[in-house]
């Protein structure tokens, strides 16, 4: 069901240090900080030959990483993101065997203009997951 590590995405507290970090530590290629309104989070991709990797900071007041951020000071990973060919089928296979997707269950558009669900953390191993229809 899963196609390829679309993202690995790393929740920070100071989005603009951590993507110069990337850029002048690591030699990396860094995206421009694009706000996600909708996702309450403001992200930079830094891209690899074989995947990405996504910095997120909050957006605003009620964003869904603040708590993250509240127990992890310095930040860490937030979820894995992989790609799906059909996210509504995917999204029907993983509940017919008793995985939760988060928020209603519908997709709504992520970072990359693509359909994204969440998976509930406790059905993978205390990791979220993220599908993104490639």
């Amino acid at each position: 069901m899963i196609g390829r590590l679309n993202h690995v995405a790393i929740a920070v507290p100071d989005l603009a240090a951590a993507a110069e970090q990337y850029r002048t530590m690591l030699g990396a290629k860094v995206s421009a900080p694009q706000p996600e309104p909708a996702h309450g989070v403001t992200v930079v991709f830094v891209e690899l030959p074989n995947t990405k990797v996504e910095l997120l900071a909050p957006l605003g007041d009620n964003s869904p990483i603040a708590a993250f951020l509240a127990k992890n000071t310095s930040g860490g990973i937030h979820h894995m993101c992989f790609e799906v060919a059909d996210i509504l089928a995917a999204r029907d296979s993983l509940k017919a065997t008793g995985a939760r997707v988060l928020g209603d269950g519908n997709p709504k558009t992520g970072a990359h203009g693509k359909p994204v669900l969440f998976l509930h953390p406790k059905d993978f191993n205390g990791t979220l997951i993220e599908l993104e229809q490639a």
